[in-house]
């Protein structure tokens, strides 16, 4: 049963083949037997999921389902769930229970998604490699001894390893894409504003945007039907129309454009991962598509620039957890200024630091100018070349990341070859713009992912590009060993 899709999973609820309380039984099994190896689960929900699966059936036996009553789901421990401990994986909320439910949460219940937990990543979001957890890092299911990319890396692994048939994630400069890749699976980040930011506890409010793992582009289709939307809630949510994003998966390629950025395929890329891009876009083309070179010339800025803005709005998001409303707060302080530095400097890991303390250089008096507005000024760059390129192509498609799954700890002492990860992922959160990874290979056994970029709310155009890809090719279906 864990081996189907969403969509799959569906039709056997509908058909009564198998009810929400039995698969959701089935999964919670999956989920104690590997858990501990995997460690991509913080907290496991058993009696909620399994109230929330009775509650399907019986909605399912009166007529009142929806189409994904019943089905398991995970949630990324950033999102806000009432009553649930909700910790971004940092000691600073680890005794934190949510008052509230983020509007995702909201969403999915609604939808009778049936919530088994609460997953790992890394500490408020920020890595590359799900290392940076106060509860021990995430282990890529393809090779234990790997990372499965961050910051959603518990989500990924779940789904890869067919713990949970979806998961939720964020993605701030690739949180999402590049656990996707390292993990072969499927992931979307949505157009910034796309999906409500309400409840999802903020690190760089300008770039933070919640998405999906899944299985297939078609999975991830219905579950943006469930997530996307206006939210009151949300300053920064996008008043647009929503469409099926189910409904155009198998409209033909044929005369869309995709353009492959040559500033992608320079240095630092294995060799091994271009040549399966270059064979990906080959797929594409003998399915009506045409494929041209492009160039986004101001990508090599998009890391140093990203490293000055998401370490400012972390610097301002985290100034919240003092000691003091909630969450950590240190023994026995002498004083309130005491109480400040101790709750801060216990609470928050070392990744977190260091970007709180970029952050507020850059943001001084004196600095601003010099970093923070200059990066903000590059970022409309990066912007302007993406609607450059849009204008002579429908999407983009390149590498989701330079490499596969690197080795745990190999990286945790130079995080600047940590943050080098990102460069094809950055970029896209800078400019606001949805994208996806989908599986398109594999390198001495691990997988890869390709990357589309679309124009801003262009996600039905990725999903039905990812959902054609996946008609002719099978590696969205490739399991690890031993799960």
């Amino acid at each position: 049963m864990h081996t189907k899709t969403l969509q799959a999973l569906a039709s056997a609820l509908a058909d009564k083949s198998v009810s929400s309380v039995e698969l959701t039984e089935h999964f919670l099994k999956r989920c104690r037997e590997h858990n501990d190896n995997l460690n991509s689960f913080i907290t496991l929900t058993e009696e909620t999921a399994l109230a929330q699966a009775k509650a399907a059936d019986d909605a399912r036996a009166k007529g009142n389902a929806g189409p994904l009553t019943g089905i398991p789901f995970a949630q990324k421990d950033l999102f806000c769930t009432k009553g649930i401990k909700t910790t971004c994986a940092s000691k600073m909320l680890d005794n934190f229970i949510a008052p509230y439910d983020a509007t995702l949460v909201t969403k999915c219940q609604d939808a009778g998604l049936v919530s088994l937990g609460k997953t790992n990543m890394d500490e408020f979001a920020m890595g590359s490699s799900n290392e940076n957890s106060h509860y021990g890092a995430v282990k890529n299911p393809w090779d234990t001894a790997r990372v499965p990319g961050g910051s959603s890396g518990g989500s990924a692994a779940a789904v890869a390893a067919r713990l949970v048939p979806a998961a939720s994630g964020t993605d701030t400069g690739g949180s999402i894409r590049q656990p996707a890749s390292f993990s072969g699976i499927t992931g979307i980040k949505p157009t910034y504003g796309r999906v409500s930011r309400y409840g999802m506890i903020a690190f760089a409010s300008s770039l933070d945007q919640g998405g999906v793992f899944t299985q297939t582009a078609e999975d991830a289709a219905l579950l943006m039907n469930v997530i996307a939307g206006f939210d009151p809630k949300d300053s920064t949510s996008a008043d647009v129309a929503v469409p099926d994003y189910a409904a155009t998966l198998n409209d033909s390629l044929h005369g869309l454009k995709i353009g492959l950025p040559k500033e992608y395929f320079a240095e630092g890329l294995d060799s091994s991962i271009a040549t399966i891009i270059e064979n990906a876009a080959k797929t594409l083309e003998q399915q009506g598509a045409s494929v041209t070179e492009i160039s986004l010339p101001n990508t090599p800025s998009a890391i140093p620039v990203y490293y000055v803005i998401a370490p400012a709005e972390c610097s301002s998001n985290l100034s919240r957890f003092d000691g003091v409303r909630y969450g950590y707060r240190c023994e026995a302080p002498n004083d309130l200024e005491d109480l400040y530095k101790r709750s801060r400097g216990e609470g928050f890991g070392a990744e977190v630091k260091r970007r709180i303390m970029i952050g507020t250089y850059a943001l001084s008096a004196g600095y601003y100018d010099a970093y923070y507005l200059k990066a903000q000024q590059v970022r409309r760059m990066i912007s302007n070349d993406f609607q450059q390129a849009f204008n002579d192509v429908d999407v983009i498609l390149g590498p989701t990341c330079p490499t596969t799954a690197f080795k745990l700890g190999e990286k945790t002492t130079d995080p600047v070859s940590m943050y080098l990860n990102d460069i094809y992922t950055i970029s896209t959160n800078l400019a606001g713009l949805p994208g996806m990874s989908i599986p398109a290979g594999f390198v001495d056994g691990m997988p890869v992912g390709m990357q589309l970029i679309g124009n801003h709310f262009s996600e039905a155009k990725l999903l039905n590009i990812g959902h054609q890809f996946q008609q002719v090719t099978d590696w969205h279906q490739q399991m690890p060993e031993g799960f």
